[in-house]
Parts: structure tokens; C-alpha cells; sequence
């Protein structure tokens, strides 16, 4: 299984796991791409911001930091994902904190594929791929699986 799920400093049960390895399998082939080793991590909005600072030189909170270690089509590399962001972003954009951590799983997944998100129309775009992924989600047997606690 290319997919492997960490938690560095806070807990967070995938409870369909095998489920959402088949989603972003299925995100990973939409991209024309192969999965090698993509270790997604859950962590605090302290350990992100870290990271920030530290790998990125950036003092804010974000969601998720992507590090890529792609080589051409075979996507592997970490990503780091605040599930106090995730909270807080579900809350904001009036989803289920299930719908956001998958926004993140693909918005990582994409970064890895050779999207990018720097200027505004480069977000616009990668944001609705985002949103073509999420509406496959539907899919899948993962709208009830992921539950961080």
C-alpha cells in the first residue's frame, strides 16, 4: 500500500481506511500518475506551524504542507495536515470535517501531480479539480470514514 497515515502529535482514526486508499488511488490515476510512497500526516496547527517556519520561512498557520519527492509520473512525498485547521476550515465553509480532510488528501495529492497554487488563476484551477475529485467522492465509501478525535 503506497498510502501510509501518521499522527505526530495529535490522534486521528481513519475508520475506512481501505476505502479512502481506493479514493486517492483513484485521484493519483486521474492525474495519469502512479502512487510511490505518499505518507500523509496528522499533526497540531503548532507542528505545521513549524514546519512553516522552519522548511518554508513562513510564520502562519496553514492547513497543509505538501513535501514532494515526485520523480515524473510517480507521485510520493509527505503531507503534513492540521486537523486543528481542518476543524476550524469545515466549520468556516460549512462542510463535514470528513469533506474537508479529503480536500486536503487531494489538494496534497495535486501539489505532488505538478499543480500549483501561487498566483490566483493557478488556485482557481486547482480548486476546481478539487472540487471534480470531491463530487467522485460520492463514489466511494469514505463519506463516513474519517473521524479525527
Amino acid at each position: 500500500m503506497p498510502f501510509f497515515f501518521h499522527s505526530e502529535d495529535v490522534t486521528c482514526h481513519l475508520a475506512n481506511e481501505s476505502a479512502t486508499v481506493d479514493f486517492l488511488h483513484h485521484v493519483v490515476t486521474s492525474e495519469n500518475c502512479q502512487a510511490g510512497d505518499i505518507n500523509i500526516v496528522f499533526c497540531s496547527d503548532e507542528h505545521l506551524h513549524q514546519l512553516n517556519q522552519s522548511y518554508l520561512n513562513h510564520d502562519t498557520l496553514t492547513d497543509i504542507i505538501t513535501f514532494d519527492y515526485s520523480n515524473n509520473s510517480v507521485l510520493t512525498g509527505d503531507l503534513f495536515i492540521s486537523i486543528e485547521r481542518a476543524h476550524e476550515n469545515a466549520d468556516l465553509y460549512n462542510v463535514s470535517v470528513n469533506e474537508e480532510l479529503h480536500r486536503l488528501f487531494v489538494h496534497g495529492i495535486l501539489h505532488l501531480a505538478g499543480y500549483t497554487d501561487k498566483t490566483n488563476e493557478d488556485n482557481e484551477k486547482m480548486r476546481a479539480k478539487e472540487d471534480v475529485c470531491l463530487k467522485e467522492l460520492s463514489n466511494h465509501d469514505v463519506s463516513r470514514g474519517t473521524s479525527p478525535f
